[in-house]
């Protein structure tokens, strides 16, 4: 999707609260960060509470970024939980040509008709995959594998470094590892 001749990309999540959207979006941020890489990424609350939507916006370039407000025109859409897709909105200033990542238990297809485009559409079964690698479904890392498959914007191997770099000391070792497994297989499987 990313071609040479874009040198900033824009971003937006869509989750709710207690999923991991802010966590993958700083671990995208520290790998751009990695990758030499100039970064704005911050995530935008309303009633902070376990299960309220949130979004959080990342702006990745290879020049400084003057821009300091929220993602309004994204190139790419990050939805974490396919329940939000019902709030129509998710979608909203998508970018021609922009893609937009679901996590999405059903075949693309159907994604396809829920969002009412096709262009540029990609699903992944993140819930499947990381309750299958990491016991619980928490989706954020997962979705990250899907993001970089789709967007090439940092390097699979930058991602997995600064995931193992974030969640070592707050988490163990075997969930750390899970996680990562998380990213490879969902970096294999989104179509």
């Amino acid at each position: 999707m990313r071609g040479d001749a874009v040198s900033t990309i824009e971003i937006r999540w869509h989750g709710r609260g207690g999923q991991g959207v802010v966590t993958a979006n700083e671990i995208l941020a520290g790998a751009a960060l990695k990758e030499g890489k100039f970064i704005k990424a911050f995530p935008e609350f309303g009633p902070e509470r376990m299960g309220a939507p949130i979004r959080a916006f990342a702006r990745i370039s290879d020049e400084p970024i003057m821009v300091h407000s929220q993602v309004y025109f994204p190139d790419v859409v990050l939805i974490i939980d396919a329940t939000l897709l019902k709030a129509g909105k998710v979608v909203e200033g998508l970018k021609e040509g922009g893609a937009l990542i679901a996590n999405f238990p059903d075949e693309k297809s159907k994604l396809i008709q829920a969002v009412g485009r096709s262009e540029n559409v990609y699903a992944v079964n993140a819930t499947k995959i990381a309750i299958e690698e990491i016991g619980r479904p928490m989706t954020n890392t997962a979705m990250l594998g899907a993001l970089i498959k789709v967007t090439n914007v940092v390097s699979i191997d930058t991602i997995i470094e600064e995931t193992r770099n974030k969640m070592s000391g707050k988490l163990s070792k075997d969930v750390v590892e899970k996680n990562l497994r998380a990213i490879k297989r969902a970096y294999e499987e989104v179509q």
